[in-house]
């Protein structure tokens, strides 16, 4: 161990200690006897997410979106929307919005990683994401001290959801900012996973090169907010089901939504199995913090799901030439003009121009 890492377990050790908390002290503890029970690693692949930089003096480098994208481009139409909503809502002079609208235009054509627009710096971030692990036991579920929200409903009705807590979490070394102290598991989390790469045969060999220069350009870590999310047991171990959500309850939501119904019409389900999946989700929504169940020899679970992001002196790390791509740069909002009104969709397909910014037609 270096003597920086030393003195930064030091360090979050004594403002632990300094600040007297018992719940810190409690989620330490849990923390801890995590560790030990779920002693490895279960890389999940990258997510990505939009990061900015604003003009004010001393300003950090903070997440405008969630990181939980699945590939780069998916995170640049989340830039697109957000700048075409700064254009039609914010925007106080032509001029303003002229600007804006060219950026949406320059992101329906091409694969932009970073631009800046009105004196703020935009960029598409990448992360990783993981999950903490036993040989015997699977990936880790939910602990006893993470939060639950005060409202446990089952409703699936839309504008119910929650959202992580990503929007405004700083990407830099967070150890240096005394308003935000990581605790001494954090810490040691962020050390162990420093040198962490892409490695092993079924690793494409550029993916292995990209991960390992990432190391040497972005040393440091940054540690997102923690997710929850469902897992379904496969015949090689354990797949993704759904979205990163901020609480276990929301991830328990989410499968009781698709055991009761959503799945069932998704994959056509026969009766048999529809009935099973109705009776899993009968028994999740009255079991308390329930985070496994079985339906027709199909298994869930709740997955407590992590996160990091490296950064450097140059600041947060951008997609890696290695990351694979699914879709092409499109329009994806409305035509709008430069005084802010949407204008009707031409009879073809337009890419924009100067003074106005579109959206794909459905």
């Amino acid at each position: 161990m270096s003597d920086d890492w030393k003195r930064r377990l030091e360090r979050a050790a004594a403002e632990l200690l300094r600040r007297d908390d018992p719940v810190a002290l409690v989620r330490e503890m849990d923390a801890l006897d995590a560790s030990t029970r779920y002693p490895y690693v279960w890389p999940r692949g990258p997510v990505f997410g939009v990061a900015a930089l604003g003009p004010e003096p001393d300003t950090r480098w903070r997440l405008v979106s969630e990181a939980t994208d699945g590939t780069p481009q998916e995170a640049r139409d989340a830039l697109n929307s957000l700048l075409w909503f700064q254009a039609k809502d914010e925007a106080g002079t032509v001029a303003e919005r002229r600007e804006l609208l060219a950026a949406v235009n320059l992101l329906e054509c091409e694969r932009t990683d970073e631009l800046t627009v009105l004196g703020t710096r935009y960029r598409i971030v990448r992360g990783d994401e993981y999950a903490r692990c036993s040989l015997n036991k699977g990936p880790e579920p939910p602990r006893p001290t993470d939060p639950e929200p005060a409202d446990r409903s089952w409703d699936h009705r839309p504008g119910r959801a929650r959202t992580l807590p990503d929007i405004g979490h700083p990407l830099d070394a967070l150890m240096d900012d005394p308003t935000a102290p990581p605790g001494v598991m954090a810490e040691g989390t962020r050390q162990a996973l420093r040198d962490f790469t892409y490695e092993g045969e079924h690793v494409p060999p550029a993916m292995r090169a990209a991960s390992r220069q990432a190391v040497h350009d972005h040393p440091e870590l940054v540690l997102l907010p923690i997710g929850f999310g469902v897992i379904k047991r496969t015949g090689v171990g354990w797949s993704p089901a759904s979205r990163l959500q901020p609480t276990p309850h929301d991830a328990r939501r989410v499968l009781h939504n698709g055991l009761s119904g959503i799945w069932a019409d998704m994959y056509d389900l026969d009766t048999v199995t529809r009935d099973a999946y109705a009776r899993a989700a009968e028994h999740l929504e009255s079991t308390p913090h329930l985070n496994e169940v079985t339906a027709q020899g199909d298994t869930y679970r709740i997955c407590r799901v992590e996160r990091m992001l490296r950064t450097g002196p140059a600041g947060p790390e951008p997609p890696r030439c290695s990351d694979p791509e699914t879709t092409e740069p499109m329009r994806i909002r409305p035509l709008l003009d430069e005084h802010g009104v949407i204008q009707p969709e031409p009879d073809s397909m337009s890419t924009g121009g100067d003074e106005l910014a579109g959206e794909r037609p459905h």
